[in-house]
């Protein structure tokens, strides 16, 4: 235990001088929430795939791999084709348009794309920001307690609120830019963590016996990347739901707020390799980690759950007490801790920025000075941390059998089927129109608890649903609504957007 205290202390104490060190830099509102857009490539990609990924990389998909085999796979290829659509065709014209707008959030480039005359998007994107980012949140703070139970031996609501007081003051010092930083450092150990762990774990695995053919004796649907259901509508909507969990990537304000704070575009060019290259070693590596731990810990005719944890989630760490001595035990609480605070940090500085200006200030306050809307930013900021502290807490006491990645994933649909449709069809549909962006916000906004807790429930075809989860159907229907809503509605299109490569901008 001691060894563990002390290593995670040291974690903990270089988090806090990122934040001194990174409060230097804050002088003004653009500091605070997009670092001034001085970021260069290699803190922006690392930061935005941390932030993309979280703790239920490394507990739910690891679980997931566990409990689903080959087919968990799935997720790694949607989150893949996610991240670089996003870095490849998406960043570099949001980018020039941020720049153009001189935007510094999400709801800055709503309302100067479409030219608005009343603050309608910036008061929808703000609300459905602040309500989903606190589920999100939550989720990360849920995990957290976690990771202090299974690694520390610290009770579940004691861990959870000391990771929370730990993330929340290096924000309140350091504001995005501290968020960057220790993302970035953050991101290197996760990338560290999970490239190891697999590697060490196949060494010590008795190769007598082929773990292909270990994994057919367990169970023959482990080694199948088309599911472990007999039920073929069942697989089909099973594997939707795994690769369509990238749909996030194409245009939610955690991730793309990324974007905006970059240097220039040159550095989008070199971080998108970073980017991509992170996710498929990162993704793969933990389906593998569960995969080997359902492999090593589990026999034939077993119940994995009763061995591995709720949906597989214990199977982390048992691999790491398996391979590792203590001192790298310890080093592992601070890599889960790092996966989790990184989106923590990150979507607590986004939901804040749009509540304090993006409604706030700019609704009801334009005569608000830098100074007092950045101590009000930090008390939005305290605001909305507890209250996504006090959803975890409740959500663990009323459903102690909940899982880390369908928790997680609730939040990270509702962000995305918000924001992600109006996104694409911003940057590749001229016609798009501010009525529609509206209809599609709404539309995704309100499909999420829908399908979650309406269409899932139903009989017959709620279970198919369940397994594509909330993600893809409510980000459909939000493409259709805007669609409908922009073609029932036109108004005089904006000028294209696509701006085509220019061969001064690296320069910047």
């Amino acid at each position: 235990m001691i060894t563990k205290l002390v290593v995670l202390g040291i974690y903990v104490g270089i988090l806090f001088l990122i934040g001194f060190v990174a409060s230097k830099r804050i002088k003004g509102l653009d500091d605070f929430y997009v670092g001034g857009k001085k970021i260069g490539y290699w803190a922006v990609a690392f930061s935005a795939r941390a932030t993309g990924e979280s703790g239920w990389l490394l507990l739910g998909v690891t679980g997931m791999g566990a409990i689903a085999g080959f087919s968990a796979y799935w997720v790694v290829i949607g989150e893949l084709l996610g991240v670089a659509i996003s870095w490849f065709f998406m960043a570099k014209p949001f980018k020039r348009l941020t720049d153009k707008y001189n935007s510094i959030t999400i709801p800055d480039y709503f309302e100067s794309h479409f030219k608005t005359k009343t603050h309608m998007l910036r008061v929808i994107s703000s609300s459905a920001l602040a309500i989903f980012v606190i589920i999100y949140v939550s989720a990360q703070i849920d995990i957290t307690g976690k990771a202090f139970e299974d690694f520390l031996g610290f009770d579940y609501f004691t861990g959870a609120i000391i990771g929370f007081l730990i993330v929340l003051t290096y924000i309140f010092v350091g504001g995005f830019v501290a968020v960057v930083w220790s993302d970035l450092f953050q991101g290197i150990m996760m990338f560290l963590g999970l490239m190891a762990l697999p590697i060490v774990a196949y060494f010590t695995i008795d190769h007598s016996e082929n773990i292909i053919g270990g994994l057919n004796n367990i169970d023959p649907a482990l080694t199948s990347m088309w599911g472990t259901s007999d039920d073929m509508w069942m697989n089909i909507s099973t594997m939707i739901g795994f690769a369509m969990i990238g749909l996030g990537f194409l245009g939610s304000p955690q991730v793309y707020v990324r974007f905006i704070s970059v240097r220039n575009i040159k550095e989008i060019n070199q971080g998108r390799w970073v980017a991509v290259v992170f996710t498929l070693l990162t993704d793969a590596a933990a389906v593998t980690i569960g995969i080997l731990g359902r492999y090593l810990f589990t026999e034939a005719g077993q119940d994995p759950e009763a061995i591995l944890g709720n949906s597989g989630e214990d199977v982390l760490t048992m691999m790491v007490s398996d391979a590792f001595p203590l001192v790298i035990t310890a080093i592992y609480v601070a890599i889960i801790l790092s996966a989790i605070m990184s989106t923590i940090d990150s979507l607590l500085v986004v939901a804040s920025s749009a509540i304090t200006r993006d409604f706030y200030q700019q609704i009801f306050r334009p005569d608000l000075d830098q100074k007092d809307l950045g101590t009000m930013s930090r008390l939005v900021t305290l605001g909305m941390a507890l209250l996504a502290l006090g959803v975890a807490i409740s959500v663990a006491l009323i459903s102690p059998t909940r899982t880390v990645f369908w928790f997680s994933i609730f939040g990270w649909s509702g962000i995305a089927a918000t924001f992600c449709p109006v996104m694409i069809l911003s940057l590749f549909w001229k016609a798009y129109t501010e009525r529609g962006a509206i209809a599609s916000m709404i539309t995704g906004f309100a499909s999420v608890p829908f399908f979650k807790f309406y269409v899932q429930n139903l009989d017959g075809i709620g279970k198919y649903f369940e397994a594509i989860d909330v993600m893809a159907p409510s980000f459909v229907t939000a493409f259709i609504a805007g669609f409908i809503v922009t073609k029932l509605f036109p108004s005089k299109p904006i000028e294209t957007e696509i701006i085509p490569d220019h061969p001064k901008e690296g320069v910047g």
